[in-house]
């Protein structure tokens, strides 16, 4: 825990609570599971608690915002550079790790730096095939 406490992160129980469930957590969940996986231990906890510490996060670089969900945000406490398999069925995301530099012409960027890539790629996982 001294690493938050090193990049400036007080350490409240509710902090506390939604950084344990993050930790390891490869599920991508929403502010609203993680909401509901942290008010029985915290019941005093509000939504917007959990929004609001999710925006402390992200801004210190502890987790990445996905907006691969039109109806919420899904959060991602995996910040290493890494694509995302989304099944167009049940919604489940699943890290990829691989090498992808896009060759981008000089004339399409006119400049512009890019820094980062982020691959999306969409079907439908084996349980919603079976279906």
């Amino acid at each position: 825990m001294q690493k938050y406490r090193n990049i400036g992160i007080k350490l409240t129980p509710q902090r506390l609570a939604v950084l344990e469930f993050l930790e390891g957590n490869k599920s991508h969940p929403s502010a609203e599971d993680i909401y509901r996986a942290v008010k029985n231990r915290y019941p005093m906890i509000s939504l917007a608690t959990v929004y609001n510490i999710l925006e402390t996060l992200k801004e210190k670089g502890l987790v990445q915002e996905l907006n691969i969900d039109p109806s919420k945000k899904r959060f991602d406490p995996d910040t290493s550079s890494h694509h995302h398999l989304i099944c167009m069925g049940c919604g489940k995301v699943i890290d990829i790790s691989m090498d992808y530099s896009p060759h981008i012409p000089e004339t399409a960027i006119q400049g512009f730096e890019v820094k980062r890539v982020h691959l999306e790629l969409y079907g439908l996982c084996q349980d919603c095939r079976e279906k």
